[in-house]
């Protein structure tokens, strides 16, 4: 069925109004018809090739909500009409070690991303959200339990939502824990959320003076600007995790220092280029580990869709028209948004 999505033909262009074909809903598969798509930092570093191995045309979009429209015949957990996700996958290899512990985001023999991932369907490559429809094995579809009125502030939680919620799930952030969160952007505020939800004593770390009261207001119990080394220094030695959400290179030395004895600094943004080599003896000395996450599993997405829909949980959102997009990639290579944009899919039809 030919259907309206927004994609790119190469790096230098710009998105465009293109027709794609996502195939018949086979056996296992669910056919959605998408409702919103929340903008992520990733689809501008593919659509534009700042990654390497971008497949064109481009359809990007791995924050997708919307309605089931068909269901295959050997279909269980689905029917037409329900609400439903899909997040940053769409397939993996089901019988590896990570798999079978439901840990599909570390595949073993490799997992298949919603968009730019090698398959059998035209045009061989996966494509994403930007779209009217996608068709998904129900392996990988999600339940949405959030009310009408706050879909469209769900879909980034199926990627900025799960990137923060399993690190701080798995280093167990909770009542007694005191978890620092650098950087309230798309990912960062979505952490400072989760982590108060949590129970957990939030400390947010910001660049800049003027995000103080926005942290406080997304629920942080304290904020340190960290270009001010009196405020840093007032925390050495006392968190038991910082969950770090920036992608730019940056020194993680300032932060590892405010670790206690076997806290752990989590990385979840990929920078453009390497952080600095990090002082050893800061984490010999005090058995400190720098570590990193990936999203999170199926089963553990949906637990996270759980918890944020019981805890009335949702991004901070902006809506755009598909016709935007564009514009909306240079207004987040510049920090302008709060704090995530999310496509009306509606507007495909303008």
């Amino acid at each position: 069925m030919a259907t309206k999505a927004y994609g790119a033909h190469a790096a230098d262009r710009p998105l465009e109004a293109i027709e794609i074909e996502p195939r018949a809903p086979g056996a296992t598969d669910v056919q959605i018809d998408i409702a919103y798509c929340g903008v992520c930092h990733s689809d501008l570093h593919q659509v534009r090739a700042e990654w390497e191995g971008t497949l064109y045309p481009c359809v990007p979009g791995h924050e997708i909500v919307g309605h089931v429209t068909a269901v295959g015949d050997g279909v269980s957990g689905f029917k037409v009409g329900d609400t439903v996700g899909v997040g940053c996958l769409v397939d993996s290899c089901q019988h590896c070690g990570s798999c079978d512990e439901g840990l599909e985001q570390y595949c073993e023999n490799g997992f298949t991303l919603t968009y730019n991932s090698p398959t059998e369907d035209k045009p061989g490559h996966t494509l994403g959200g930007y779209a009217e429809r996608i068709v998904v094995d129900e392996k990988f579809v999600l339940r949405i339990s959030h009310p009408a009125e706050q879909l469209a502030a769900v879909a980034p939680l199926l990627c900025a939502g799960i990137t923060t919620y399993s690190p701080l799930k798995h280093w167990g952030a909770g009542p007694g824990k005191k978890v620092g969160i650098v950087g309230i952007g798309g990912l960062g505020h979505m952490g400072v959320k989760i982590a108060h939800a949590l129970g957990a004593h939030v400390v947010a770390f910001t660049t800049s003076e003027s995000k103080r009261q926005d942290a406080l207001d997304l629920g942080a119990d304290e904020v340190v600007v960290s270009r001010n080394e009196d405020e840093m220094a007032a925390h050495a030695n006392s968190f038991d995790m910082i969950l770090d959400t920036v992608a730019a290179s940056h020194l993680l030395d300032a932060f590892t220092a405010l670790l206690k004895r076997d806290g752990t600094l989590v990385l979840v943004g990929v920078p453009d280029q390497p952080h600095p080599s990090p002082n050893v003896g800061a984490l010999i000395f005090q058995r400190r580990q720098i570590a990193g996450s990936l999203i999170g599993g199926i089963a553990e997405t949906q637990e996270m869709l759980d918890f944020c829909a019981a805890n009335d949980i949702v991004s901070t959102i902006e809506m755009i028209p598909i016709q935007k997009i564009d514009e909306a990639y240079n207004r987040m290579q510049k920090s302008d948004v709060k704090y995530r944009f999310v496509i009306d899919t509606a507007s495909l039809a303008a």
